[in-house]
């Protein structure tokens, strides 16, 4: 399965933030294509991104990575990346490896939105 990304731009109470919608599957073969948008955004200026994953399949190693690494790159600019799951074999995968006590992992993109940093 392939990787499908969107992005769009929504204001709420902790000001602007840019939602990435990811579909499909984040794996060693795709996961590039998602680290390219997240560096793009980051150069672009959007420092507070919101990774909307209800779409996403399956996550492997190489897809935390790239979270991670975007994660650094916003904090780098004083920002935040907040997850969006509900899917418990994904949500699974961040308690697994601990990454639920350094992500702020939402269950909707409206929660995400609305929360403050």
């Amino acid at each position: 399965m392939d990787l499908s990304l969107s992005t769009r731009n929504v204001s709420g109470p902790g000001g602007d933030r840019t939602v990435v919608e990811v579909g499909g599957e984040i794996d060693v073969y795709t996961a590039p294509k998602l680290r390219e948008q997240l560096v793009e955004l980051v150069n672009d200026g959007s420092y507070h991104l919101v990774v909307d994953m209800e779409g996403v399949d399956f996550l492997d190693s190489t897809g935390l990575g790239v979270l991670v690494g975007g994660l650094k790159r916003v904090r780098a600019h004083e920002g935040s990346l907040r997850l969006v799951c509900n899917q418990e074999r994904i949500l699974k995968i961040f308690r697994i490896t601990r990454l639920t006590k350094v992500f702020p992992i939402h269950t909707t993109v409206d929660e995400a939105v609305a929360a403050t940093d």
